[in-house]
């Protein structure tokens, strides 16, 4: 079994649940036991962004989702989870999630798990998205983009990944839309100089957009 692998994004809006619907897709087309969870989603009462990891999958609402496993808090807040849960009169319990990403994993041979927002996200008061990562020990796939911000919004993010010492696999440098070219090569320059400088792997994994999905080389980040 390998460990659950956390990707997560530069920003909110970046990529995230398609990547993991993606990635997931992948890993079953090469017979891979695959499962996908999000730790939590807001601005929403049914998890949609797991409905949107079964649609790229190919495969129907699972049990794991009825049994909400695989996305064990919804707010209908569209706002940060730590606020969402509390206008709802809840609180996101780390336990929980821990519980849930647990059976995930016992289950299936590799669980995919999808963050919330960007990196330093509040999970609660006391707890952001990227310390709860660490403390679980996964390995992260971090998603970008050539919008604007995005090299300041990357770099970062890796500031803090490395602070904290943690594994990543590499970057999903979502192309989906239109960019002035200028600006793609650009800032993919500055991401590979970024990693190599880190001292990540100087992965980074080209995603034009659905229609050619599988021309991206998923297998980079894994080997």
């Amino acid at each position: 079994m390998n460990p659950p692998v956390a990707v997560c994004g530069i920003d909110t809006g970046v990529g995230k649940s398609v990547v993991t619907g993606l990635l997931a897709r992948h890993l079953r087309e090469q017979g891979a036991s695959v499962m996908t969870m999000k730790l939590v989603q807001t601005g929403c009462t049914e998890p949609e962004d797991i409905r949107l990891h079964r649609r790229l999958m190919g495969i129907a609402w699972q049990p794991e989702d009825e049994q909400r496993l695989t996305c064990p808090y919804c707010f209908p807040l569209a706002a940060s989870p730590h606020l969402a849960a509390e206008k709802a009169g809840a609180a996101i319990d780390p336990a929980r999630l821990d519980q849930a990403a647990d059976k995930l994993a016992g289950q299936f041979g590799q669980l995919v798990v999808e963050g919330a927002g960007g990196l330093l996200v509040p999970l609660t008061r006391s707890l952001l998205l990227l310390d709860y990562l660490r403390a679980k020990d996964w390995p992260l796939i971090l998603v970008t983009s050539p919008r604007l911000g995005s090299i300041n919004h990357t770099l970062l993010c890796l500031e803090a990944i490395k602070q904290r010492q943690m594994r990543l696999l590499g970057l999903i440098y979502n192309l989906h839309g239109s960019h002035p070219p200028e600006i793609v090569n650009d800032s993919l320059r500055f991401f590979r100089d970024a990693l190599a400088k880190y001292g990540f792997p100087e992965k980074i994994v080209l995603l034009p957009d659905l229609k050619e999905s599988r021309a991206a080389n998923w297998n980079a980040l894994l080997l």
